[in-house]
């Protein structure tokens, strides 16, 4: 009778520690988990946001890490649990054989974006409007299109182009940047250039620039730019979940960030921070179900 006694008591104990603390183990982990790994493509919007990201979560209490590489491996990493999360899916088309590959081992948490354009982009003063004028001024272009990383989804598409259209033109890897900078050594001095390009990006806000007409639609329609995570990690992280599905960018909004961003190499966190001051009462919204 003392043996069990003593039990009685201790499991009514337990009972009532339990109930003061919640006791449900998902609330206990969501409590105890502030670390969060959000994978990156070095693309400015992504960037941007992606900055953005960090530094309100940082304010909110969490631990935020950031980790960089190319599309494919990126979406490897949340499909394996190495990242929680990455923000910058285009769909339906250009990340779309990454998400046949991954899509069953990542979930999507909400749209970031919803008029993302893909084409190839040339300066206004270039006399062409088409895709289909190309080959008839291939030597003003030097018969090249400027490209960026070759896991890029764009560059796959470009590729398509320049089949569907029959281009005998040569598409150039790069990078981000490198495309950047050779855009601005051709823009600079009035020659012509035709890059890989997208909307929305920095570009169009510092020079003139216009997307060549697609009659054939191979570059698709507007895509949405979207937040996937990891398989289940919505549960688990219900209020980051609430934030990253509310995390809504319209083009001024997105365009004054990312400009905000380019500005400042290497003060990314502080040039986001300053933006969300800006715009705190909105951006602390997203919080909000």
């Amino acid at each position: 009778m003392k043996q069990t006694s003593l039990f009685g008591f201790i499991l009514a104990l337990a009972v009532f520690f339990t109930s003061c603390t919640g006791g449900s183990k998902n609330n206990a982990s969501e409590e105890d988990n502030k670390e969060v790994t959000i994978a990156m493509v070095n693309w400015i919007e992504c960037i941007a946001n992606t900055h953005l990201a960090k530094v309100v979560l940082e304010e909110k209490g969490y631990e935020v890490e950031l980790i960089t590489a190319d599309v494919a491996p990126v979406f490897a990493a949340v499909a394996k649990g190495d990242a929680d999360l990455f923000m910058e899916v285009w769909e339906p088309i250009t990340h779309k054989s990454y998400m046949e590959k991954f899509g069953d081992k990542v979930e999507h948490l909400g749209a970031v974006y919803d008029d993302g354009r893909l084409g190839l982009v040339v300066p206004q003063y270039v006399e062409i409007n088409s895709l289909d004028e190309l080959n008839s001024v291939k030597e003003k272009f030097d018969g090249k299109i400027i490209g960026i990383d070759p896991g890029a989804g764009i560059m796959g598409i470009t590729k398509n182009v320049i089949e569907d259209y029959n281009l005998d033109f040569e598409l150039v890897t790069s990078s981000e940047a490198g495309m950047l900078a050779s855009l601005k050594r051709a823009y600079d001095k009035g020659e012509w250039i035709a890059v890989t390009g997208w909307k929305p990006h920095t570009k169009f806000a510092r020079y003139d620039l216009k997307i060549l007409e697609d009659p054939k639609g191979t570059m698709g329609q507007a895509e949405s730019i979207s937040v996937i995570a990891t398989k289940g990690w919505a549960a688990a992280n219900p209020e980051l979940a609430t934030f990253f599905g509310n995390f809504k960018m319209s083009d001024d909004l997105l365009g004054t960030l990312m400009v905000a961003i380019e500005s400042n190499p290497g003060q990314e966190d502080e040039a986001a921070l300053a933006w969300y001051n800006e715009h705190k009462e909105l951006v602390d919204g997203w919080f909000n179900n």
